[in-house]
């Protein structure tokens, strides 16, 4: 008979669930690794480690003495270095190196490759402390975004128009990176939407691509935070092939091999298509279950069957069965979540899955980044003119209850 195969999935959130799920259809042995015992995805695995995922060496020993088979830091973004090191020490499958995880998990080191082989580029700049920014005050091209360089799901991130909220910027920055570094770039000008989405390669070859429309919510306490996800796109096919043809040399540039990967993207008013960033990793927000649904394709069991070295499922271009969103819950003062009712009509016509995750009693607060929302609701409609209907009364099909 068979060994079992072993895999480690770092982290311990909600978005390792459908996974886990997987894993076990398949007849994997899940093992999940975060210091934080009562996360949910810990109630489903079929044992925990104690373990801080962003101490490499700690993870590595945890692994060796597991004697796991593949580890994945699956939309869990301060575990993908760490994955990817550990993969390389043991031998294991893992989309890109050791070394070229560093640089695609650091925002000024890949803003720097980007530039340095000539792909589309902002200006940008790195640092480690908030007097570092603060003698750049005078010369920075505002307005600009101050970010972590290191962090994910909006966390840590403001515009600045005006030099007198340099400092706090900064300082939140640097609040939210596991390094200690933050980035100052200039803010793009964006035409039409962001694209946040994944992709997977196979062999190093871009086998499966697609964008979507990422929606804000201008009233949400942090208006930078993605509250509507739509598929597909509507940017033009254009710029679309711009950034496949992109996304490939990059792949190529960095010898990526097989894997999923989460990328943001977005057309500017200067006529180009910029890259924003490449993760090795699913994307939060469920965006991999979601193109899934969508698309009948299985990315991640795809990306478990490459972690275990098994063979792998047949990926191909996407091809989506209608227009498909993914639609952020989230509130805008603090309270207690009392309940959440949605209009049976709309739940029958276009609501495809609702995954809360608060309960009856929990307190919410105003939504600021992916840690904030109260779950997602996938919907599917027809066309995108019905979809965008309905989002302008979502109000009336949808509707949070707080105490």
């Amino acid at each position: 008979m068979p060994k079992q195969k072993k895999i480690m999935l770092l982290g311990g959130l909600r978005y390792l669930l459908p996974v886990i799920e997987e894993a076990h259809r398949m007849g994997v042995y899940v093992i999940t690794a975060d210091y934080l015992p009562d996360n949910i995805a810990h109630k489903y695995s079929d044992e925990y480690v104690n373990v801080s995922i962003v101490d490499k060496d700690a993870v590595l020993k945890v692994a060796q003495e597991k004697q796991i088979d593949g580890i994945l830091s699956f939309a869990v973004d301060p575990g993908v270095v760490t994955a990817a090191y550990v993969a390389e020490q043991m031998g294991l499958p893992f989309q890109c190196s050791y070394q070229a995880a560093t640089i695609l998990q650091n925002k000024v080191r890949f803003r720097t490759l980007l530039r340095d082989n000539d792909f589309h580029c902002p200006w940008f700049k790195g640092y480690s402390s908030v007097e570092q920014v603060l003698a750049d005050q005078d010369s920075l091209p505002y307005p600009v975004i101050v970010k972590p360089a290191d962090s994910a799901g909006s966390k840590g991130v403001t515009k600045v128009e005006d030099k007198r909220y340099l400092s706090q910027a900064a300082n939140f920055a640097l609040q939210n990176s596991i390094s200690g570094e933050c980035i100052v770039e200039k803010l793009l000008d964006t035409v039409g939407y962001q694209s946040s989405t994944d992709v997977f390669t196979v062999d190093g070859r871009l086998a499966y691509v697609c964008y979507s429309d990422q929606l804000f919510d201008r009233n949400a306490a942090n208006p930078y935070t993605p509250a509507v996800e739509i598929w597909p796109s509507t940017m033009d096919k254009t710029h679309q092939d711009d950034l496949s043809m992109q996304l490939q040399r990059l792949v190529s540039l960095l010898g990526m091999t097989t894997g999923i990967y989460n990328v943001e993207a977005r057309v500017c008013s200067d006529g180009k298509a910029y890259i924003m960033e490449v993760s090795p990793r699913g994307g939060g927000n469920r965006i991999a279950e979601l193109q899934d649904r969508a698309t009948s394709q299985h990315l991640i069991r795809a990306e478990i069957q490459k972690a275990l070295s098994l063979p792998l499922e047949t990926i191909t271009q996407p091809v989506f069965d209608g227009v498909w969103c993914n639609y952020i819950l989230h509130v805008y003062k603090e309270g207690h979540f009392a309940g959440m009712k949605i209009d049976n009509r709309f739940r029958a016509e276009h609501v495809m899955d609702e995954a809360l995750t608060v309960a009856a009693g929990d307190k919410v607060h105003p939504f600021t980044g992916a840690n904030t929302s109260l779950g997602t609701l996938f919907l599917r409609f027809d066309t995108r003119k019905q979809l965008e209907a309905s989002l302008l009364q979502m109000d009336q099909h949808v509707n949070i209850e707080l105490q």
